[in-house]
């Protein structure tokens, strides 16, 4: 047996009103076209729904038990057209973002605590990962979007970059270092250094191993390779050592125990982004959180 939801919804409408024409005018219907669709009901299931002798619209036990089913079918349906509202202008919704672990920490979440915050029916999902993972599971459509240096852009034929903040990588040592004392730091002071390496797999490592040979050093010491951003800043605070880390990025991280050596090169230029697929279907969520993000 079909039963049609529309006569269900609009028979609990009747038992809420009290009346037919009340519940017609409800529900933008006239009288009569009401009453042929409740006969119609009661001829599907063979039953009546109301009681024709009482003056009222008065239902049956049938009638009870079926107009409160009408009427879960109208609430899930009000619900429905309300977070649809919602969603319609990001309100509402799911937004996946991936973003490198150094840009996942506070510089990210600061964001996104305010986005949620704002947006109690928002569901975000943040991915951690290397370059070529995020790569990877934007171009799968598994993350809505990321958060990262412009570069990984290069290998994403369809990707668009909307700037965020123009980073730049810095050289990181310990408070108190030698480097700092040196009244100029050159290139070659950095061959005589121990260092801490990102993953072999990360664009920061990549980045700094390119600027650091197009400033001719032969030879880079690596002591420590971790792909722990946490252990980097730690290892740097507590040792001789160095690394590199985007300045602006880490700047949230920074304390009385860490300093940027005062070096620039032309290849640690890292400008930060929100990188999107073209090709990807329209979403207000994600829109909606990159006005929260451009500045």
């Amino acid at each position: 047996m079909n039963i049609d939801p529309r006569h269900l919804t609009q028979l609990s409408m009747i038992v809420e009103s009290g009346s037919f024409q009340t519940a017609a005018d409800r529900l933008g219907l006239s009288q009569p076209a009401l009453s042929r669709n409740i006969r119609s009901l009661e001829q599907r299931i063979g039953a009546p729904v109301f009681d024709r002798s009482a003056r009222k619209a008065k239902p049956t036990d049938l009638g009870l038990r079926l107009a409160q089913s009408g009427l879960t079918i109208r609430v899930a349906e009000e619900q429905a057209q309300s977070y649809s509202q919602l969603a319609s202008t990001g309100a509402a919704g799911e937004l996946r973002i991936g973003a490198p672990p150094i840009i996942a920490g506070q510089f990210l979440t600061d964001h996104i605590a305010r986005f949620v915050s704002d947006r109690p029916d928002c569901k975000l999902e943040l991915r951690v990962g290397l370059v070529h993972e995020l790569r990877t599971m934007l171009e799968r459509a598994q993350i809505d979007l990321v958060i990262g240096p412009r570069g990984l852009t290069e290998s994403i034929a369809d990707s668009v970059f909307v700037p965020l903040v123009d980073d730049r990588v810095g050289i990181l040592c310990r408070e108190g270092h030698p480097l700092l004392k040196k009244a100029k730091v050159t290139a070659r002071d950095f061959e005589a250094q121990s260092w801490v390496a990102h993953s072999r797999g990360s664009m920061l490592r990549r980045q700094t191993e390119g600027a650091l040979i197009a400033m001719g050093l032969e030879q880079i010491h690596i002591t420590i390779e971790t792909d722990s951003i946490r252990s980097v800043l730690e290892i740097v605070a507590s040792t001789d050592l160095i690394s590199t880390m985007p300045r602006e990025t880490t700047r949230p991280y920074l304390s009385k125990r860490l300093r940027f050596v005062d070096f620039d090169h032309p290849q640690f230029h890292r400008p930060i982004g929100a990188i999107r697929r073209k090709t990807a279907p329209a979403n207000a969520i994600v829109d909606a959180f990159l006005k929260l993000l451009v500045p």
